[in-house]
């Protein structure tokens, strides 16, 4: 299955690509699989999503916790930590 996915702030930073389309396994399901699968995706993903506890999802922009199926998002926004103000 075919996702968008995209960046935000530091996670962008260290991966080096505001956004990407890509290709996901049948086995990716939950974004918690999703988070897993991109750290296998090389240095830059493993940096940017080392701690994957720490990390925010939202599936076509509403906020989702790890255990949320991906199938059938059309956009997955990745973010780091968000602090109050």
């Amino acid at each position: 299955m075919k996702t968008n996915l995209v960046y935000f702030a530091w996670v962008r930073e260290r991966i080096g690509k505001p956004e990407e389309e890509i290709e996901l396994p049948d086995s990716v399901v939950t974004v918690s699989d999703l988070l897993n699968h991109l750290k296998s995706l090389g240095e830059e993903y493993e940096n940017a999503l080392q701690f994957p506890d720490v990390i925010r999802v939202a599936i076509n922009q509403e906020h989702v916790e790890h255990d949320e199926s991906i199938v059938g998002a059309r956009e997955i926004g990745i973010f780091p930590p968000m602090t109050g103000g």
